[in-house]
């Protein structure tokens, strides 16, 4: 028998995911900008 019923998700994940993605979005400006200003991916590692 399916479940009909809409799940429900905890706002607290939610706001988490939104949290965790911009956290990301930020990290990605972040390389790309050392990327573009030194050259190497990781600076100073290599």
């Amino acid at each position: 028998m399916k479940n009909t019923e809409p799940k429900l998700v905890e706002k607290e994940k939610l706001v988490a995911e939104k949290l965790n993605g911009r956290f990301a979005m930020l990290g990605f400006i972040a390389l790309v900008g050392a990327y573009l200003t030194t050259g190497q991916i990781i600076p100073g590692f290599i």
